[in-house]
């Protein structure tokens, strides 16, 4: 008897029976294959969104500024440890910080100052790429600003339009300045969508009195380099300073992203457990049909592990084709999703725990994104078949023989 030709041909046996139970599983597989790519897709636009716009990698403080932030905080020589970063192979650039208040026309807002030093800012933010109107800060521009979304909608203000921003200098004066608004960002986070105004550190320097000093570095680390052994370097290299990784400034976000596959697979285990149950339904049925058949083989002499392993061949048949059907079916979709992605303008501005949520949801193809679902599907499928193919394999000849 050759076992792999008679499991085919059983298998078409009941044409319509076999091609209801593929289909069952290649459409479970095709839908949990999109579903795992679009989940990685967001979860790693989250992440993206968190180190290229807003955080970095690690962000570096003097001691006591995230507990109490202050004008006066500051770490003493940013220069020097930007330099130490770099011969140790991290991006960086500091960041001065300030609180205050930003007016237009009849309608003013708390605001937080920000000023960048442009050359070094672009090698560890990207957030310069995410004007909505207008252009980016330049050098040659002292009194031009950035603002967030929410707050040119507070204001009413667009490129163009002047701001006044106020707060207290470092040497306890009025610091007052008019600006030219040149640009609004997209959406970023809720923190800087409402308050930030972006300028120059030059500019900031001037207004705020601080002639030296930072409150804030943010670094990237290179992309070999794992993130606890970077943050364990430069700590080491910032060894009076307090070294934040961007889980700690994050946490929840961290520990989100990091549940994401456990909360993917009890997603496929709850789909496939469905599955599962149709495909014992199917094999039970098909062992019930064929007693007959079972008892005349193995009074021929084939043994109980050779029947186990005809209904095991024909539930691999069928598995195998439904994971053909399904993967093939999911290819295109899969490009398209990655590529177009799915326009969500409706939803923008939207954050999820304070990071924005981007229009365009992408989906992230690789590896994982099919072999999960793939061999998921496989190990409930042969949790399911192992019953009717015991049943199979104990059927005693002689009842089998008189079943009726």
């Amino acid at each position: 008897m050759n076992p792999f030709k008679m499991a085919w041909r059983n298998v078409w046996r009941n044409r319509r029976r076999t091609l209801v139970t593929i289909g069952a599983m290649a459409l479970a597989l095709f839908a949990l294959i999109q579903y795992s790519g679009l989940m990685r897709g967001y979860m790693a636009g989250m992440e993206r969104n968190i180190l290229d716009l807003e955080t970095g990698d690690v962000q570096i403080f003097a001691p006591g500024y995230l507990d109490d932030p202050s004008l006066y905080t500051r770490i003493e020589t940013p220069d020097e440890l930007v330099s130490r970063l770099e011969q140790a192979g991290f991006a960086a650039s500091a960041r001065l910080r300030a609180g205050g208040l930003a007016a237009g026309g009849d309608t003013s807002a708390g605001a937080a100052f920000i000023g960048l030093d442009l050359v070094q800012d672009q090698r560890v933010s990207q957030i310069h790429q995410h004007v909505r109107e207008g252009v980016w800060l330049d050098a040659r521009d002292r009194n031009g600003v950035v603002i967030g979304r929410r707050l040119a909608k507070t204001l009413a203000l667009g490129p163009g339009d002047e701001l006044v921003l106020l707060s207290q200098g470092a040497d306890g004066s009025m610091a007052n300045e008019l600006y030219t608004i040149r640009g609004v960002l997209k959406s970023i986070g809720d923190g800087i969508d409402r308050t930030a105004v972006f300028m120059t550190a030059e500019a900031f320097r001037e207004l705020m009195v601080v002639p030296d000093g930072a409150h804030q570095l943010i670094v990237r680390k290179p992309e070999a380099m794992d993130l606890p052994a970077a943050t364990a370097q430069i700590k080491t290299l910032a060894p009076k300073l307090d070294v934040r990784s961007w889980k700690d400034l994050f946490p929840t976000i961290a520990s989100m992203l990091e549940n994401s596959g456990g909360v993917m697979y009890v997603m496929f285990i709850i789909v496939y457990i469905a599955i599962g149950i149709v495909i014992l339904n199917a094999m039970l049925m098909a062992v019930f049909e064929r007693i007959k058949e079972f008892g005349v083989l193995k009074a021929l002499g084939v043994s109980p592990g050779g029947v186990w392993r005809l209904i095991m061949l024909e539930s691999a048949y069928e598995t195998g084709l439904a994971v053909v059907v399904g993967a093939l079916a999911a290819i295109p979709l899969s490009r398209y999703l990655a590529t177009t992605g799915i326009h969500m303008e409706s939803l923008g501005g939207a954050s999820i725990a304070g990071i924005a949520w981007d229009p365009i949801w992408r989906a992230q193809i690789e590896p994982s994104v099919f072999s999960g679902p793939i061999f998921t599907l496989i190990f409930i499928v042969t949790l399911a078949v192992i019953y009717p193919a015991l049943k199979a394999a104990l059927i005693r000849p002689v009842q089998a023989i008189h079943h009726r």
